[in-house]
């Protein structure tokens, strides 16, 4: 007799997981403050260790400005309009020569400088050395046979092997829908984990709260004076009537004086009746030319063109000649079927090499794992058991897999 094993030790498909203790968070409880007793000192060290001169106002190092006033009269008349006196110069005579403008007397006669200086030449094309695309046609009647129609020896095809459709023989048994797992699996009772969540009681009630709060306790109500009110005077008008006239009302002196002359000079306009000239001196002298626009100088084509009806025949159509075309024999090997009479063969590596291993199952799909008594449940909800034998054999227990896991 061992000692008492948690459920969790003894489940072997969760081997990896490791119970461990839940140790409480310690807060700190913060302390009540303490003011100090007695008075704050606010003395600081610059007031202590500071000590304070008398400081005299800067005097001005800059020489006080002096100024020197004389009684005698200005003499405005610079040095350069005393010293300079201005020579006689002569205005020399233009040596440019008069044009007088003459103006054409045919209408826009004036030529160019291209139509002056350019004159037109024929053009002389180079000859071409290019040799002319012209087919030769041979006299000598077209060979068509090739190595391919001369070495070619046809063979005869043996018959297509078609394979007979099989005729569909429907089941005399009737259809199995269990699968392995319908088949192997069956449910077991267990018992379901039990909640931790505290339950949600309402809580109703209509009584009125006779208890006293935090807010009611610490913050007592205490007795306040009301602000004193001041009644307001009553307005009483002053006795007589009011004097609208101010100090400078009656101290203005009222003067007499004539209207500002403005300085612009008058203008001496003439109006009349005449109707407005509208000719300008540039409108007399510039006129008008009547122009034309100049046409295009197009040169005389050498080519004539055509005049005749077009055939629509081609260099091709015109030299093209039709030969009969004789179809290539194809090589290509026939794709006959090779039949085997043996038996298929429908063994694999899988199949064969396969060995299939025996399922253990974890002794905690058990309401009572075999080989094991309870003993008690903890706070945390863990089942604890003592095993009684030393080795669990395969062949006492229920082959019956899992399906609710025991830990509460």
């Amino acid at each position: 007799m061992g000692r008492p094993r948690c459920l969790c030790e003894i489940c072997t498909c969760g081997s990896d997981y490791l119970p461990y203790s839940i140790v409480k968070q310690h807060f700190q409880v913060q302390e009540e403050y303490k003011p100090k007793t007695g008075e704050i000192e606010l003395g600081t060290t610059y007031q202590k260790d500071y000590n304070a001169h008398k400081i005299e106002p800067v005097t001005l190092v800059r020489p006080l400005e002096r100024k020197r006033t004389t009684g005698g009269k200005l003499d405005t008349i610079p040095t350069y309009q005393d010293d300079y006196r201005p020579w006689e110069v002569q205005r020399r005579e233009a040596t440019k020569a008069v044009h007088i403008y003459h103006p054409p007397t045919e209408k826009f006669g004036n030529s160019t400088t291209f139509q002056d200086d350019f004159v037109p030449r024929e053009l002389n094309p180079r000859q071409s050395f290019k040799p002319p695309c012209i087919a030769k046609i041979s006299d000598v009647p077209f060979d068509a046979a090739t190595s391919h129609r001369i070495s070619y020896i046809a063979h005869q095809l043996e018959p297509k092997f078609i394979r007979p459709k099989e005729e569909y023989k429907p089941s005399n048994q009737p259809f199995v829908d269990l699968t392995t797992h319908r088949n192997d699996f069956k449910g077991l009772p267990g018992e379901l984990a039990k909640s931790c969540k505290p339950e949600i009681a309402k809580v109703g009630s209509n009584a009125r709260f006779n208890g006293v709060t935090e807010f009611q306790d610490r913050f007592q109500p205490w007795l306040v004076s009301l602000p004193e009110v001041r009644k307001t005077r009553e307005y009483v008008p002053p006795p007589g009537s009011i004097d609208f006239n101010s100090t400078s009302h009656l101290d203005y002196i009222k003067h007499e004086i004539s209207p500002a002359f403005p300085i612009r000079p008058v203008s001496n306009r003439r109006r009349t009746n005449a109707p407005f000239q509208g000719s300008t001196t540039t409108k007399e002298d510039f006129k008008a030319w009547g122009t034309c626009r100049q046409e295009i100088i197009k040169k005389q084509q050498e080519i004539p063109k055509p005049m005749g009806k077009f055939y629509d025949l081609t260099t091709f159509k015109s030299h093209y000649i039709p030969h009969q075309i004789t179809p290539t024999q194809s090589f290509k090997p026939v794709h006959a079927i090779a039949l085997n009479s043996g038996p298929f063969q429908n063994e694999t590596m899988y199949h064969t090499e396969y060995t299939p291993k025996k399922l253990e199952i974890c002794p905690a799909n058990y309401p009572s794992p075999p080989g094991y008594v309870y003993v008690n449940t903890d706070s945390h909800g863990h089942k604890f058991f003592r095993q009684c034998t030393p080795e669990f054999s395969e062949s006492e227990s229920n082959p019956i897999p899992k399906e609710i896991a025991v830990v509460s």
